[in-house]
């Protein structure tokens, strides 16, 4: 057994993003190609595992200074767009929110002038009101 490197933090990572996965609903399929992103970008894996021990986002790792509080508001306003509301209800699923959130920072990270289009269309988040 000596030249196995067991890494706790990233089997408890896991273990969260599966069991926040099921409590919000998500496939496992995409759970899945989360945790792949995770494993290749170790600045997100932080975020994640910072946001498994705080239920906060620290809010280090952006990309073109959009970081994921961003991104988690972003989800909450389409939220409220679609159901036509403008508040967030009882059924609003901020923990399916959160991770459509580190979802979209990994999109976001391979395809960033896509993504800044959509985050500033019409009255964009930069926008003072």
């Amino acid at each position: 057994m000596s030249g196995i490197v067991y890494d706790a933090r990233r089997v408890k990572a896991y273990e969260g993003l599966m069991a926040l996965g099921e409590y919000a609903g998500k496939k496992t399929e995409w759970l899945e190609e989360l945790w792949k992103g995770f494993v290749f970008d170790e600045a997100l894996m932080k975020e994640f595992m910072f946001y498994l021990d705080h239920h906060t986002f620290s809010d280090e790792d952006t990309c073109r200074g959009y970081g994921l509080t961003d991104l988690y508001v972003w989800q909450m306003d389409r939220y409220n767009l679609i159901r036509d509301i403008g508040k967030n209800t009882s059924v609003c699923n901020k923990e399916a929110m959160v991770l459509n959130a580190f979802m979209t920072m990994l999109q976001m990270k391979k395809d960033p002038d896509t993504y800044v289009r959509r985050l500033t269309t019409g009255e964009g988040m930069d926008q003072v009101l």
